[in-house]
């Protein structure tokens, strides 16, 4: 996610942490939070925004192409909210940067607002920090690292940096995890688990939005964060893609010195892109390196699959030879080579300016809601290419992305969750490319790179051609016994062919349920007109003026018909909600 780390100040390093500021304090092994304490808070957090404007369908309004269209919603209650995630702790930090990335979800206000947390926090002390270091890597400091400053050069709500020097003399970074913030993120996470599948049975707003799935995405991308040995093969994996890219950087970690909680990589230093003013771009190249960095995110994404998710402008450095060094990339998705495909197809149909084939490419990779209308989907995703396009190089692509992910969520339409990743990647990209090169336009280079991926994107894997081919002969193994079987059914006239047009068992639950309630309410009304026949038989004993035999049957009769109503409202209500449940499950994304 977009952010900063928390610096000492006047350093030139900057060294990659794991996000933003949020100002809470957090004391040295602070203990998690018990659950009826976080129940309390998010209790006070569903009462102060559940009635804003938060989960509201908020009106599109036109194509923000300039800066005087502000977002929509209410920016007072958006900031409030961003305030309250940062009080609650850094669970719930890293919850708000991702929802963050859901335009499809929030109004613009709130992803705006939650794009700007951070996580800087007090740092955690030196002995703490050589007590993780030592218990994770098996030896003495001193015998890893010839040198080790006390001060950390950042720190964050996850961990924080030292400077340190190995015995070979490698100048590196070593992040060390924050004591207890396993355990922290593990308690919140329980809490947020009971609550998500709560409200996904009992609320509208958990069905439609599915919590319980978000939940899900959210914790596997936390947990990410919190194995540095998973970073550690994020920059392993991103120095192989990187090679054809000689302007850009990204630091190498040291295996050797690598744990769970402990990352060790080398010293990258630098300015990050935003602190370089414009008399300090004029010493720099930017035009090579921006094309490089445009081309390499968009191979990277939808060639490779794999996702950058914190490509903001503070994890972007201009070091002093004059490359750009990428770091912190703990937030990496992965983005399916089917998928791919059709955001491929998606950026082809823009550059293009199809409308019609942008709406199409967007229905294929979303999940419909039962209120989804195709054919206002279409007309609005129409308008707003042509906007689009008539705004010319002053158009960025990772806005496009983002109110395309938007319209879709307006529309009851649900993008996969890696397409509101990639539009907010992109976003992020923009900044940085437009703070380096005011005049470099992203829609050109778009259509530049496009065609290279797809004339990549047709090569033929080597894994593929071997899954086609064990295909292919397990269809010619099969094939003469298949199709004997089918000529002998046919023979015999024993070939079946079955139909699934409707649901034929639950076709029959209800005929059943419909003929039960009939026959049961007929014999109740011949109950009644039994009993009163009998009331005007003379003689017998009799009770208010009526023979108690009569009286005995029109009891009955009466706390039957009781008894019916009873049955037949409790079984509606429950079929209902049945079926509210089943439709809620079909329609989340």
């Amino acid at each position: 996610m977009p952010g900063s780390a928390r610096t000492v100040p006047g350093a030139r390093t900057v060294v990659p942490v794991d996000g933003r500021s949020h100002h809470v304090s957090l004391t040295n092994n602070a203990d998690p939070r018990t659950s009826s304490v976080r129940y309390r808070d998010l209790a006070r957090l569903a009462w102060r925004h559940g009635r804003s404007d938060l989960l509201s369908d908020a009106g599109l309004g036109d194509f923000a192409f300039g800066d005087e269209d502000g977002p929509v919603g209410d920016s007072s209650m958006a900031e409030q909210l961003t305030h309250d995630l940062e009080a609650l702790g850094p669970t719930f930090v890293k919850l708000g940067q991702l929802l963050s990335t859901r335009y499809d979800l929030l109004p613009p206000a709130y992803t705006t607002a939650l794009a700007r947390l951070q996580d800087e926090v007090e740092p955690f002390g030196f002995e703490e920090v050589r007590e993780i270091v030592e218990a994770d890597l098996g030896a003495e400091l001193r015998h890893l690292y010839s040198d080790f400053d006390t001060e950390p050069l950042a720190a964050a709500s996850l961990g924080q940096v030292h400077r340190a020097t190995l015995r070979n003399g490698r100048e590196v970074a070593v992040k060390v995890q924050r004591p207890g913030v396993r355990d922290r993120v593990r308690a919140d996470m329980e809490v947020l688990g009971r609550l998500a599948a709560t409200a996904d049975k009992r609320t509208a707003a958990g069905r439609r939005y599915g919590l319980e799935k978000l939940l899900a995405q959210f914790g596997r991308s936390l947990a990410g964060e919190l194995d540095y040995r998973r970073e550690a093969r994020n920059l392993l994996r991103f120095r192989d893609l990187a090679q054809g890219y000689d302007l850009l950087l990204v630091p190498q970690p040291v295996s050797s010195h690598t744990s769970g909680r402990v990352l060790t990589m080398d010293l990258v230093e630098g300015r990050k892109v935003t602190d370089v003013g414009r008399l300090g771009l004029l010493d720099v190249d930017a035009r090579p390196i921006v094309e490089q960095l445009f081309s390499f995110y968009l191979t990277m994404m939808l060639d490779e699959g794999v996702i950058h998710a914190d490509p903001h402008p503070g994890n972007l450095l201009l070091t002093d030879d004059g490359r750009l060094a990428l770091i912190d990339f703990g937030m990496v998705a992965t983005v399916a080579p089917r998928l791919q495909d059709h955001v491929l197809k998606l950026m082809l149909a823009i550059g293009d300016g199809d409308g019609e084939e942008t709406a199409r490419a967007l229905a294929s990779m979303g999940h419909p809601l039962p209120d989804y209308d195709a054919a206002a989907f279409r007309d609005d995703v129409t308008h707003l290419v042509s906007e689009a396009i008539n705004a010319g190089s002053d158009l960025q692509v990772g806005t496009v992305l983002v109110e395309l992910s938007r319209l879709s969520g307006a529309h009851g339409l649900r993008p996969p969750a890696e397409m509101s990743m990639i539009g907010k990647a992109l976003l992020n990209l923009d900044e940085a490319t437009v703070h380096l090169d005011p005049d470099f336009s992203p829609t050109r280079a778009l259509r530049d790179n496009v065609g290279g991926m797809m004339t990549r994107g047709m090569r033929l894997r080597a894994g593929g051609l071997m899954s086609a081919a064990v295909e292919a002969k397990e269809f010619t193994e099969m094939l003469p016994k298949r199709a004997n079987r089918i000529l002998d059914n046919l023979a015999e006239g024993e070939f079946h062919v079955q139909v699934h047009a409707i649901d034929e068992e639950r076709l029959h639950t209800v005929l059943q349920r419909v003929a039960n309630r009939i026959t049961f309410g007929m014999v109740i009304a011949a109950t009644i007109l039994g009993a009163a026949l009998l009331a005007r038989a003379p003689g017998g004993t009799q009770v208010l003026g009526l023979p108690v035999v009569a009286l005995v049957f029109f009891v009955l009769a009466v706390l039957a018909g009781v008894a019916l109503t009873a049955w037949i409202v409790a079984t509606d209500r429950k079929v209902a909600r049945t079926e509210r449940e089943r439709r809620g499950r079909r329609g989340v994304v």
